[in-house]
């Protein structure tokens, strides 16, 4: 029975992935001081009763450096767009010019980008934690195996591959996130 058991290490693997995917998305809508349509990306609109993101809603540009442009596509929605984006806590300042949304982006301060490489911890951090359930599960998959008659060489193996796809996630995680701090800090 010990012999038949194989940690579905590709499961594990595909999880951790998720976790670092997960945090690129929540770092891309982070600002830098340069304009990003993806910074927009976790503003939901209360649009025909339903939330909605933006770019259901209208065609996201980015035209220059410091600015992005919603052409929104009903008329009826142009407030609402701009209420959420002024509620989204994203600093911005919308200009309405008809149906076309601007949004200039102002040059990050030094307290703003502090902040910002802070918040940019703790979602790597939330990403670390996801990592670090992942092996969790998998650690107790191969002490179940254990119990049901796994031999401590198999044991030992499985437990030594868990720890080396996290040990490889918890990188990639750390590596992104230095990477995304030197960015913020850029002037």
């Amino acid at each position: 029975m010990s012999d038949d058991f194989m940690l579905d290490t590709d499961d594990l693997q595909r999880r951790m992935d998720g976790a670092m995917t997960s945090l690129k998305t929540e770092f891309a809508s982070l600002r830098t001081g340069r304009a990003s349509s993806s910074m927009l990306d976790p503003i939901q609109v209360d649009a025909y009763g339903q939330q909605t993101p933006i770019n259901q809603l209208g065609t996201v540009n980015v035209p220059e450096p410091r600015m992005v442009t919603i052409n929104v596509w009903d008329k009826s929605m142009v407030s609402k767009v701009e209420k959420a984006i002024r509620e989204s806590g994203l600093g911005i300042n919308p200009q309405l010019n008809g149906t076309i949304i601007m949004l200039p982006i102002p040059e990050l301060n030094e307290e703003r980008r502090r902040e910002l490489t802070r918040v940019a911890a703790q979602y790597a951090e939330h990403a670390r934690v996801a990592v670090r359930n992942v092996r969790r599960d998998g650690m107790d998959q191969v002490k179940k195996a254990k119990a049901d008659g796994l031999s401590e060489d198999d044991q030992k193996f499985w437990e030594a591959e868990v720890q080396e796809l996290t040990d490889k996630a918890i990188k990639a995680v750390d590596a992104a996130l230095e990477s995304k701090q030197v960015e913020i800090m850029q002037v």
